[in-house]
């Protein structure tokens, strides 16, 4: 017989134990129950919530990010209106997380670049490719798309990153992409593309300060890595 949450003594109940200790001091299936709010007649739903993260367990809770509704909704006592619920609230986590970013408004390192830029790419299945556009004090003007997909020399062209320096009048940039791998090590490909900028950096006027490549929970810095050169 499925022991169900009303069986558990009140303090080992995720709702009750949240209210007495706050989020933090909770498992990811006690916190993913509270939003589930309810199991069925033959299953908890405590049991629900962990098998929602076995479903997910090679890619880790990342893989809440990218698992879809239909896909929730087809784990037995999940259904579209829990799915959606799930879904809610990921991305509301996400757009807070992006708030919070927006407050850094000068960069002063690669720790500025990947905390402004990382909220944005950290979770992305594809390579976006974008520019940090700064003024003449390093306060952040604009973070524009220049590419997605796979970073190659055909698809970054100088054209297109100038174009956007030169559209928001930036006095210098910063470029970044994301690894979906989660392993921010710059390739071949990633250090002749950033030479190539940095040329036409030069020639435009507009300097290339650095590159930064995020990974899942980290970054590299080619201009730490002594790798920006042109």
């Amino acid at each position: 017989m499925a022991i169900m949450v009303r069986d558990l003594p009140p303090e080992e109940r995720p709702r009750e134990k949240l209210l007495a200790y706050g989020p933090s001091g909770l498992s990811n299936a006690e916190l993913l129950a509270i939003l589930l709010r309810s199991g069925t007649r033959k299953k908890s739903v405590l049991r629900i919530a962990e098998e929602i993260l076995a479903r997910i367990k090679e890619q880790g809770l990342v893989g809440m990010v990218h698992i879809s509704v239909a896909e929730l909704a087809k784990i037995d006592g999940v259904g579209k209106v829990k799915a959606a619920t799930l879904q809610a609230a990921i991305e509301l986590a996400r757009r807070l997380a992006v708030q919070q970013s927006a407050k850094i408004q000068m960069i002063t390192g690669p720790e500025d670049v990947a905390r402004y830029a990382m909220p944005h790419y950290r979770f992305e299945q594809k390579e976006h490719f974008a520019v940090l556009l700064l003024n003449t004090k390093n306060h952040v003007i604009s973070m524009p798309e220049v590419s997605v997909g796979s970073l190659s020399a055909s698809v970054v062209h100088p054209r297109e990153v100038f174009r956007a320096a030169i559209d928001h009048a930036a006095a210098a940039m910063i470029l970044l992409h994301n690894h979906p791998s989660g392993d921010p090590t710059p390739s071949r490909e990633d250090i002749a593309v950033t030479e190539r900028l940095v040329k036409a950096g030069k020639i435009m006027d507009i300097p290339v300060l650095d590159h930064v490549v995020l990974g899942r929970d980290r970054f590299i810095s080619l201009k730490e890595k002594g790798l920006l050169q042109g």
